[in-house]
């Protein structure tokens, strides 16, 4: 396959449900090289993306298997910035806010309104966060 298409196929899968898809290169049977598409998906959507992966890429197969994730809490604040207003996602454990980072999309449109780098944006955030 070619790069378009895996970037057309990653497009298709996290459209349709897919909640995160990767490549890794790999070395098949008989020394061929490969691509390994992993789709981490809702089990509701597992038969839909599967045929996502057999419609739309050169497999013959689709290998799976069932996974659990433990994740934390998370919730959305808003800082004011001399870029305007940017959300912080804030992770918890056991109640107790353990990091908090700026909102990438935020930060790129900020940045971009503006005309500064993406890092000074970023870096007035997590200033502004470490005084707090």
């Amino acid at each position: 396959m070619t790069g378009e298409q895996f970037g057309f196929v990653m497009e298709k899968l996290l459209a349709e449900g897919a909640l995160d898809v990767y490549y890794t290169s790999v070395f098949m049977k008989k020394n061929r090289a490969g691509t390994l598409i992993t789709v981490l998906a809702p089990t509701e959507k597992e038969a839909h993306l599967t045929e996502v992966l057999l419609l739309e890429t050169t497999t013959l197969g689709v290998r799976k298997s069932t996974w659990t994730r433990e994740i934390l809490d998370r919730k959305i604040a808003k800082i004011t910035t001399p870029y305007g207003m940017i959300q912080v996602k804030q992770a918890f454990y056991n109640g107790e806010m353990i990091r908090q980072v700026p909102e990438y999309e935020d930060v790129k449109k900020a940045a971009l309104e503006h005309g500064v780098s993406f890092q000074e944006v970023y870096q007035i955030v997590t200033t502004e966060l470490s005084i707090r």
